[in-house]
């Protein structure tokens, strides 16, 4: 395997993508030209790793990318449209571009195509990510040449420390409540006056008292997590940023 050194432009190709329901191509020129793009390339839509670590995490974190003078996220897979474009659905992944390589094209012309057919995925892209501006590789993160499929350096995190180490990173929060509920309401109200972007987990649906329990230690909703650590419920969360305000 083998990939351009940074200063070389990216390969030319058009790519027959789906938007909408509908075909639209698109060509590199499109994609980067006059722009700074940051771009991941991963073996597969719905695989493991790419569904649950890789294309999240870049989604996650555009915003902060958009603020350091990126323009696009690029997501670029040997899969097909159809494909694709059911990945970016299932996936909610509204900040990110999704680019099929159907025909490898692409990730042939940079030395980064590879054959996985001991796992029956025939022709596929190693796992790696790169900045290009206006149509020039400036940076690229491969990842090592080891078996399996190794997820070292190509990461949004990665990524991120590279274009601008004193990024701040978005606290990540989670938001157990339930339908007709004030008092979710009021935190959910608290949580956007305050500029956060949260994950909403309803009761209903596989989701019980039980499951919020074992999440949070208590049964009764809402139940709010910052990066992991509980807050509590809407009063609780009330005094956090009542606190977090008044450090500032």
């Amino acid at each position: 395997m083998s990939h351009p050194k940074e200063g070389q432009p990216v390969p030319r190709v058009t790519f027959r993508t789906r938007v909408n329901g509908q075909w639209q191509d698109v060509t590199t020129d499109e994609l980067f030209k006059g722009k700074t793009v940051v771009v991941f390339a991963l073996p597969g839509a719905f695989t493991p790793t790419c569904s649950s670590t890789h294309l999240p995490r870049y989604n996650e974190l555009a915003p902060v990318f958009w603020d350091n003078g990126v323009d696009d996220i690029v997501c670029l897979s040997v899969n097909d449209a159809f494909v694709m474009e059911e990945w970016r659905r299932d996936q909610h992944a509204e900040n990110v571009t999704f680019i099929p390589d159907g025909n490898g094209e692409f990730t042939e012309g940079m030395g980064m195509l590879v054959d996985k057919n001991d796992l029956g995925f025939g022709k596929r892209s190693w796992r790696y990510a790169m900045v290009v501006r206006d149509g020039v590789i400036e940076q690229m993160f491969v990842e090592p040449e080891k078996p399996g499929d190794p997820f070292e350096v190509s990461d949004a995190d990665t990524m991120l420390r590279h274009i601008n180490p004193e990024a701040p990173h978005p606290s990540f929060v989670t938001l157990f409540s339930k339908p007709g509920c004030p008092h979710c309401a009021r935190a959910k109200a608290l949580l956007e006056e305050h500029g956060y972007d949260y994950e909403e987990i309803c009761l209903g649906e596989g989701i019980t008292t039980r499951s919020v329990r074992a999440a949070t230690g208590s049964g009764m909703v809402p139940q709010v997590l910052i990066d992991g650590r509980l807050v509590g419920g809407a009063d609780d969360l009330e005094a956090r940023l009542g606190r977090t305000r008044s450090a500032a």
